[in-house]
């Protein structure tokens, strides 16, 4: 049974492997605290880059000897296995750790096992304390090991009344600059962010992530199914972060960076993509686009998170913030679970998850 000491410990592991999300990937993001024999915190540490020491790594350098008869706390069981970097496992064998209390299980098969290496070296290995709240802070990873695909998250700013423009087309400002700044922490938060050949020819969107001081540039992914949409002065094709292009497989384009990928419709095949993004390491999306790519992401069942910042402004006309998505009647309307709501300046932010499908029974 975890101790009160290791329940604050794994609630400080969780904050801190939180500090590196958009950094580590394709690797989870991890936070590890270690307890001396006494229970005080003597070291801790956060999974930081990818390729670089794990969070169990730092923490034990920072405790130093204090470790040994000691308890190390981790929001992810332990690595078992030797990549750029060694088997966590082993490193806390060699520190002489005690107990180990892990969140959530490893489901990475190359790597899974930490937990049984430990307790066959004689540690008292205890699993699963705060492992929903671990879980949330790494749900991106875990959904790409579970699912073979990124986590999408669709962010959208609309008025109150569900608009993302007014009838001409106008947009610039409809959320507070609180709201806009937030949006860059989410940028920074993610591995790509996403927009079609509609936002891309009306904004001509940079999608950098600005003031955040060390934040690592996601992949800007532009899906320009004819080719036409990003051209030579695009400000995506800045220096300022890497820039992809999603293209049909039958454009010509002379772009530095592109992906070919099937047509589907009007549009490409939404699962192609996030195949392609995955390959290239990308583990989280953040999806910017316009009504008609957000229906499409919601149409092939590819939101897992749904992030709106509604504005206290009434329009009365304009565009709505999803579009065509397949979904012809109220039964088979997307139902979602509202996970949080915050104030951020005069707007509100609501972040929702698909709910889980009820039984014939409930319905």
């Amino acid at each position: 049974m975890a101790t009160a000491a290791e329940a604050t410990a794994m609630r400080q592991a969780i904050t801190l492997a939180a500090r590196a999300l958009g950094a580590t990937s394709p690797n989870p993001v991890v936070g590890c605290v270690v307890l001396d024999a006494a229970g005080t915190v003597v070291g801790e540490g956060y999974h930081q880059r990818a390729g670089g020491p794990h969070a169990e790594v730092h923490a034990l350098r920072a405790a130093g000897d204090r470790a040994r008869g000691g308890t190390a706390v981790v929001t992810l069981e332990p690595c078992n296995h030797t990549g750029r970097t060694g088997p966590c496992a082993q490193a806390l064998l060699d520190a002489g750790i005690a107990r180990v209390v892990y969140a959530v299980p490893d489901p990475d098969l190359a790597a899974t096992g930490g937990g049984q290496r430990l307790r066959e070296g004689g540690v008292d290995v205890e699993r699963g304390l705060l492992e929903d709240e671990a879980r949330a802070g790494n749900i991106a990873w875990l959904t790409s090991v579970n699912s073979g695909r990124p986590y999408v998250t669709w962010k959208y700013a609309a008025t109150l009344d569900g608009r993302i423009a007014a009838a001409d087309r106008s947009s610039r400002w409809i959320t507070s600059p609180e709201s806009r700044a937030d949006v860059h922490r989410l940028r920074a938060e993610s591995d790509a962010v996403v927009v079609g050949a509609g936002t891309q020819r009306a904004d001509d969107p940079h999608l950098a992530v600005r003031g955040i001081e060390g934040a690592v540039q996601p992949l800007r992914v532009v899906i320009d199914t004819n080719g036409t949409a990003v051209t030579a002065t695009s400000r995506v094709l800045d220096d300022a972060a890497p820039t992809l292009v999603a293209v049909a497989d039958d454009v010509t384009t002379e772009l530095p960076d592109v992906v070919r990928l099937p047509r589907t419709g009007t549009g490409l095949a939404v699962p192609a993509l996030l195949d392609a993004l995955h390959r290239r390491g990308v583990r989280s999306v953040l999806l910017e686009g316009g009504p008609t790519l957000a229906g499409a992401f919601v149409a092939a069942g590819a939101v897992d998170r749904v992030v709106g910042y509604l504005a206290p402004v009434l329009l009365g006309a304009g565009p709505a913030a999803l579009g065509e998505a397949g979904i012809s009647t109220i039964a088979d309307a997307l139902r979602l679970d509202v996970t949080e709501t915050v104030r951020i300046g005069p707007d509100l932010r609501i972040t929702a998850v698909p709910a889980a499908p009820s039984s014939p029974k409930e319905r």
